[in-house]
């Protein structure tokens, strides 16, 4: 049952990314009144699109998890904190690339990331 639940988080999130930026981003992108932050919409667009895709990550991230609850190994914990250390080093990245560094949320990302590298 684990697997079908990995599986499906596997699939909901490239739906949810390839819907996402194909029937709402992009049409919401196309308005003229998004909020202006630091002096323009390009920062209001690149946070959103992060945002929205940051959820696909998170949600592979529980699949992983969920993957290794399934056959649980003597390193449980360990493929549990790798897991979520690997989806906060990604989601730092994209933070980062995408907003250029002006969304500071890729430094706590990566504060997290760290965290869970060193304890394992």
């Amino acid at each position: 049952m684990l697997l079908f639940a990995a599986a499906l988080l596997i699939i909901i999130g490239f739906v949810h990314s390839y819907l996402g930026e194909k029937y709402l981003l992009i049409r919401l992108f196309k308005r003229d009144n998004l909020p202006k932050l630091l002096g323009s919409d390009w920062f209001t667009k690149r946070v959103l699109r992060f945002a929205w895709h940051i959820t696909t990550l998170a949600w592979w991230g529980f699949a992983a998890i969920l993957y290794f609850l399934h056959s649980p190994s003597a390193q449980l914990k360990v493929d549990i904190l790798l897991s979520i250390a690997w989806v906060f080093t990604c989601s730092g990245l994209v933070s980062l690339i995408v907003a250029r560094g002006k969304h500071l949320s890729w430094l706590f990302f990566f504060a997290i990331a760290c965290t869970c590298f060193m304890s394992v």
